[in-house]
């Protein structure tokens, strides 16, 4: 059988895994807190700037959050 032609290129670095599980984490928990946070604040009565304000706020702790199980958990397996 013969020994195909090229050398085998290595996949991502394990720090690269994480960095991408991180990411991806982040953008999906950035969508929930959009989501939740939003129809809290709206159920809360809040406009304008405290609503902005509030929404921003819980997509990014949402997004930290589940960024960092991911990064974890892509971590584990790496």
């Amino acid at each position: 059988m013969p020994v195909p032609v090229g050398g085998y290129s290595q996949g991502p670095s394990c720090f690269d895994r994480i960095k991408t599980g991180f990411m991806i984490g982040f953008c999906v928990g950035m969508a929930s807190g959009a989501i939740f946070g939003g129809f809290g604040a709206l159920r809360y009565g809040m406009r304008g700037r405290e609503l902005v304000n509030n929404v921003g706020k819980s997509m990014v702790q949402g997004g930290g959050t589940f960024g960092t199980f991911m990064a974890i958990g892509t971590g584990i397996r790496c």
